[in-house]
C-alpha cells in the first residue's frame, strides 16, 4: 500500500459520508475531491480537469438542453393535458395512462424535467377522483426511472457509465442495446405495482385543499387595526405590529373588503383587517395590545387566501438546487417573488412555527400566499416545482413539430451511428437556440450545473482508483470473495452493491466509482466487460428503497406527503424483483464469453 493508495481510499471513504450525509452539496464534496487529487499530485492538471470535457458531460449538459427545449414548447403539457383528461374518468386508468405516458417520455428526455410537469396534473386529477395523491406520485416517480432505463438517453447515468466504457477502449452502449432488458424491467415493474405496491402506498396526501393539507387552521386569524393605532401611516415591513415575534402578514383588506395587491409594502390605515399566520402562542402576546382587536377563530378554506389576485401555492424545492441547505429566513421568497412562507413539509414533518431558522432540503414542499402574476416568477426559477394548477405558463406552441424533430433526429443519427451520441446531442442543442424553440438564457439556465459538477468531480475519482491501483485492489477483493462462485455471482454482486449504494448517494456517483472496478473485475475473470457494466448501469438507475437515492423520488417526497419508510415498504420488493431478472437476463442477453 503505498501513500497514493491510502489518500484515494481514503477520498472513496469521505466521498461517500458527504454524499450520504448531505452536509454539503454534491458538487462541493466532489469538487473537493478533485481539488484533493490535484493537490496531492496524484492527478496531472489534465486528468483532474477531464472530468468537465469528457463526453458523458457534455452529452448529460446537451440533454438537459433538449428536454428544456421539448417543455418549452409545450410539448409535455398536451401530453399531461391528455392524461388529465382521460385520468378523471377512472382511478386505475388514470394510474396506467399516467405511467405508460411517463415511460415513454422519460426514455428520451429527462425524468426530472417529465416528473416535474406531471405533479400538479396528478394532484388536480386526485382531486377530481377524490382519492389520495400519494397513491399515484409514488407510480409516477417510479414508471419514470422504468422508462429511462430503456434508452442509453433515458437517464444520464446511462450516458455516463457508456462514455467510461468508451474511455477504457470498450465499445459505448447504442441508443436501443438496453431496450430488450428495459422492457422486461418495465413489464415487470407494472406487475408488482399493479398486482401489490400500490395497494402498499399509505394514503398520506388527503384530495382536501392546501389549508387543510398543511394544517392552517390554527396558525391564521384576522387582526383589525383600531383608530387609536400607534403605527398609522408606516409602511407593514416597518411597521412595530410583528416586530419581535414570530409572525407574518399574508394579507391586508381596506375597510371595502378588498385585499390591498401592496402586500408588506402596503401602509396601515385605521379599520384594516390584516390576516397574519402565527402560533397560539404568538397571537396571544398581540391580545395585549389595545390598539388592534383579534377577530374571533373560524374555520379557514382556501377560498379565504386567494381574494383579489393573491393564491395559495405549493412549492417543491427541487433536488440539487441551489436554495438547498438555505434557512427560509434567508431564502428571501418575499423579496423575491413577493411570497409569504405559510407552512412546510420538512424531511415529512409538517411545521407551522419558527419557519425562519429551518434548513431547506430537497423534496420540501413549502405552502406560499403570493400574487398570481408572480406565479411564473416561481415557476421559471429552477430550485423550485410548482405543485399547484396555475394556468399561466406562456408556451412557444408554434415551434412544438420543430422541437420534436430536432430531438427525433439527435435519437435517429445516434441510433444509426450517423454520429456519436455527443455530437448529436450539442448539434441538436444549438439548433433548438438558432431555431428559437430557447433562448441562450433559457438554455444556460436549464442545465443541472450541480450534476454538471457532480461528474466532473468524481469521474478524476475514478482516473485516481485506476492509476493508483485502487481499482484493482478493490477488483481483487471481490474476487476472492464471490469470484469461485463464478461470473455470474460476481455480476449478481455488482449489481447489489450498486442497487444499496445508489440508494445512498446519487446515481451519478455510485456508477463513476463502481464502473472503473467493473471493467478491473472483467479483464481479471477473463470475460466481457459488457455484463458487468450493464449490472452497474440498470442497478444506479433504479433506486426505490429511498426517496433520496434518485431525483424523481425526493421530488414527490414533500407533495405526496410521504415518509421514509413508506420507500423501503413499497421500493424494497421491487428491487429485490430487478436484482434476481438481472442476474438471470443479464448473461443472456450480453454473454460473458462472446466480448466486445
Amino acid at each position: 500500500m503505498t501513500v497514493e493508495l491510502y489518500i484515494v481510499f481514503g477520498l472513496v471513504l469521505v466521498a461517500v459520508f458527504l454524499f450520504m450525509s448531505e452536509r454539503i452539496s454534491f458538487d462541493l464534496a466532489a469538487l473537493i475531491i478533485m481539488g484533493t487529487l490535484l493537490l496531492t499530485g496524484i492527478l496531472t492538471i489534465e486528468e483532474g480537469l477531464s472530468g468537465l470535457s469528457n463526453q458523458a458531460t457534455v452529452t448529460i449538459a446537451c440533454m438537459f438542453v433538449l428536454s428544456e427545449g421539448i417543455r418549452r414548447t409545450g410539448a409535455l403539457n398536451v401530453v399531461s393535458d391528455y392524461f388529465a383528461e382521460l385520468g378523471r374518468r377512472n382511478y386505475w386508468g388514470a394510474i396506467l395512462t399516467m405511467m405508460l405516458v411517463i415511460s415513454v417520455i422519460s426514455a428520451f428526455i429527462n425524468n426530472t424535467a417529465a416528473v416535474a410537469i406531471f405533479i400538479p396534473v396528478v394532484v388536480g386529477v386526485t382531486k377530481d377522483l377524490q382519492v389520495s395523491s400519494s397513491k399515484l406520485l409514488m407510480p409516477l416517480s417510479f414508471a419514470s426511472m422504468l422508462g429511462g432505463v430503456c434508452t442509453l438517453i433515458g437517464t444520464s447515468t446511462n450516458i455516463l457509465v457508456s462514455s467510461i466504457a468508451n474511455d477504457h477502449g470498450v465499445e459505448p452502449f447504442s441508443m436501443f442495446e438496453m431496450t430488450p432488458l428495459g422492457i422486461v424491467f418495465f413489464i415487470a415493474g407494472f406487475i408488482y405495482l399493479f398486482s401489490v405496491g400500490i395497494n402498499m402506498i399509505p394514503e398520506r396526501r388527503s384530495p382536501g385543499d392546501l389549508t387543510s393539507s398543511f394544517k392552517m387552521n390554527r396558525f391564521l386569524t384576522d387582526v383589525v387595526i383600531e383608530p387609536d393605532f400607534q403605527h398609522i401611516g408606516e409602511h407593514l415591513d416597518e411597521c412595530a405590529l410583528t416586530q419581535d415575534l414570530d409572525l407574518d402578514v399574508v394579507q391586508v383588506f381596506r375597510k371595502s373588503g378588498e385585499a390591498t395587491a401592496e402586500g408588506m409594502r402596503g401602509i396601515v390605515r385605521k379599520g384594516d383587517i390584516i390576516r397574519i399566520r402565527g402560533s397560539a402562542q404568538e397571537i396571544d402576546k398581540l391580545v395585549r395590545r389595545n390598539d388592534i382587536t383579534l377577530k374571533p377563530a373560524r374555520d379557514w378554506y382556501d377560498i379565504d387566501l386567494e381574494s383579489g389576485n393573491y393564491t395559495l401555492v405549493e412549492a417543491v424545492i427541487a433536488p440539487d438546487s441551489g436554495v438547498e441547505s438555505t434557512k427560509i429566513g434567508d431564502a428571501q421568497f418575499y423579496e423575491r417573488f413577493g411570497a409569504v412562507v405559510l407552512a412546510i413539509r420538512h424531511h415529512g414533518e409538517l411545521r407551522q412555527e419558527e419557519l425562519d431558522e429551518i434548513r431547506i432540503s430537497g423534496g420540501d414542499s413549502v405552502l406560499l400566499s403570493m400574487d398570481q402574476e408572480r406565479v411564473p416568477e416561481l415557476k421559471a426559477n429552477r430550485s423550485f416545482v410548482v405543485v399547484s394548477e396555475i394556468g399561466l405558463d406562456r408556451y412557444r406552441k408554434s415551434k412544438l413539430p420543430l422541437a420534436l424533430a430536432i430531438l427525433a433526429g439527435v435519437v435517429l443519427t445516434a441510433a444509426l451511428n450517423i454520429l456519436p451520441i455527443v455530437v448529436s446531442a450539442v448539434a441538436g442543442s444549438i439548433l433548438l437556440i438558432l431555431t428559437g424553440c430557447l433562448t441562450n438564457e433559457e438554455a444556460y439556465e436549464a442545465i443541472n450545473w450541480e450534476v454538471i459538477f457532480l461528474l466532473a468531480g468524481v469521474l478524476p475519482l475514478g482516473i485516481a482508483m485506476e492509476k493508483t491501483g485502487a481499482a484493482g485492489l478493490i477488483s481483487d477483493w471481490l474476487l476472492s470473495v464471490a469470484g469461485s462462485l463464478g461470473p455470474t455471482a460476481v455480476l449478481s454482486g455488482f449489481f447489489l452493491i450498486a442497487m444499496l449504494l445508489t440508494n445512498l448517494i446519487s446515481n451519478q456517483a455510485t456508477a463513476a466509482l463502481l464502473a472503473p472496478i467493473a471493467i478491473e473485475t472483467a479483464y481479471a475473470l477473463d470475460v466481457s466487460v459488457r455484463p458487468l457494466l450493464m449490472a452497474v448501469t440498470f442497478a444506479a438507475s433504479l433506486s426505490f428503497i429511498t426517496p433520496v437515492g434518485y431525483q424523481t423520488n425526493t421530488l414527490i417526497f414533500g407533495p405526496g406527503q410521504y415518509k421514509f419508510t413508506d420507500f423501503t415498504k413499497v421500493g424494497t420488493p421491487l428491487n429485490i424483483l430487478f436484482w434476481a431478472i438481472a442476474t438471470l437476463l443479464i448473461p443472456l442477453i450480453w454473454p460473458f464469453y462472446t466480448g466486445y
